[in-house]
């Protein structure tokens, strides 16, 4: 009693050891390559505004338009619900956590545009917009208007523009640093891709810019933005973007779509340019398996089918819009565009739909799971993972609250956060 049982094998410990020494470069390779997810919040949208457009209070303006579309095209939980097909005993929750997200935070990630949104200017003027976002967004993150990420999109890589996105991402950063330095929610975004050289060019700029402030290696990371056929297919036959994650040098942080250069590159008719187009479908497909493990996000684009007019035309955009958030999310795409003010009351009712539809079966599950309690489906530990993912998403965007998940759950977010495989949060 108390003495393990001898069991007779066959191998030497040699062959065991050998096997192992022959995987190790494997080993370290996987955990290079596949550290997992960042444990990170990933926002729920990116509104972009031009660079000339954007002002101190356009966080509050946009919350603001948003807020008195829906009083006048939905003005109550029952009109919104009638509108976008939402269940009977969603329609509350999910209008009143609507709208106190567009007076809470009505945007969480907003992208300063000095790419197509902005367009050619006078360098000078360019200059004088690229240092008054520098500006802007050091004063926001100071007094607590920002948004949790904030940062610009740049000119592409490309000859004609290269040096004049340099100038403008130099004077951008520059002024960030002279402000305070680079806030934790910084984001860049690095448009039309078609090398993956184009990436490493940009992770070596960075570096110097760290070198150059005395700041740590690695520190700032960027999108990718794919917008072109090549950054999914090269000449070589090979997907691109794998490679440009690689070619980032673990400076990526997510893969962006582009909906409308992408679908135009192969050759898609404006009128049928849409997220939901099979080449859109695609090119997403292979960005989330590329990005699989790595700890780099993948996102949606947008549509440009603006909600304005008539309230018929508004419900119309709405339901389109409300439609293809809720595709993406089906797809495991939990992040896209937002381009008009009259976006943000559909996707915010997309998400919220989406994470509280699912809340009790997947909290079901999920302590089922723990307590090794069986039930009519059998969960693994991938599925776990999965479940714990998808609470923690919607913990994040503020669809559930914490109190409700503990109390279905039996959980912490401690707990949640170890099952999904994330980082514990210290914030």
């Amino acid at each position: 009693m108390g003495q393990q049982e001898t069991v007779a094998t066959s191998l030497a410990d040699t062959v065991r050891e050998g096997i192992g020494a022959a995987l190790a470069a494997v080993d370290a390779d996987l955990a290079r390559r596949y550290p997992g997810d960042p444990g990170t919040r990933q926002p729920v949208h990116t509104v972009y505004v031009p660079g000339d457009a954007f002002a101190a209070d356009t966080l509050r303006s946009w919350g603001e338009a948003a807020l008195a579309a829906l009083d006048e095209h939905a003005p109550d939980a029952g009109a919104l619900a009638a509108v976008l097909g939402i269940p009977d005993e969603l329609a509350g929750p999910v209008h009143e956590r609507v709208r106190a997200k567009l007076e809470r935070e009505p945007v969480e990630d907003l992208r300063i545009d000095f790419e197509d949104g902005y367009g050619p200017r006078p360098d000078a003027e360019e200059d004088a917009a690229a240092a008054r976002a520098a500006a802007l967004v050091a004063a926001a993150y100071a007094n607590g208007t920002a948004a949790p990420y904030m940062g610009i999109r740049m000119k592409c890589m490309e000859a004609a523009v290269r040096d004049r996105g340099i100038r403008t991402l130099d004077i951008f950063l520059t002024g960030l640093m002279e402000a305070g330095g680079l806030p934790e929610g910084l984001v860049l975004t690095l448009p039309k891709v078609t090398y993956a050289e184009q990436v490493t060019a940009m992770a070596r700029l960075l570096e110097e810019f760290e070198k150059a402030r005395g700041l740590e290696s690695g520190r700032i990371g960027f999108e990718i933005q794919i917008e072109t056929t090549q950054a999914i297919l090269g000449a070589d036959g090979r997907a691109t973007v794998a490679r440009m994650i690689e070619a980032a040098e673990g400076r990526a942080t997510s893969l962006h779509y582009g909906t409308f250069d992408y679908s135009a590159s192969c050759g898609v008719s404006a009128a049928y340019q849409a997220s939901d187009h099979p080449a859109a479908d695609h090119a997403k497909a292979v960005m989330q398996v590329a990005a699989a493990g790595t700890g780099v996000r993948v996102s949606d684009g947008s549509t440009n089918v603006l909600p304005v007019g008539p309230t018929a035309q508004v419900h119309d955009a709405w339901r389109l819009h409300y439609g293809l958030t809720r595709r993406a999310l089906a797809r495991a795409y939990y992040q896209g565009w937002d381009m008009h003010p009259g976006h943000l009351p559909t996707r915010y009712a997309a998400v919220y739909a989406f994470y509280r539809e699912g809340l009790e079966k997947a909290a079901a599950r999920l302590a089922a799971y723990v307590a090794k309690a069986g039930g009519d489906v059998m969960d693994e530990p991938a599925t776990a993972k999965a479940l714990s993912g998808y609470l923690l998403r919607g913990l994040d965007c503020g669809a559930v609250d914490t109190d409700e998940v503990a109390r279905l759950t039996g959980l912490t977010r401690a707990d949640l956060d170890a099952l999904a495989g994330r980082p514990a949060k210290t914030a």
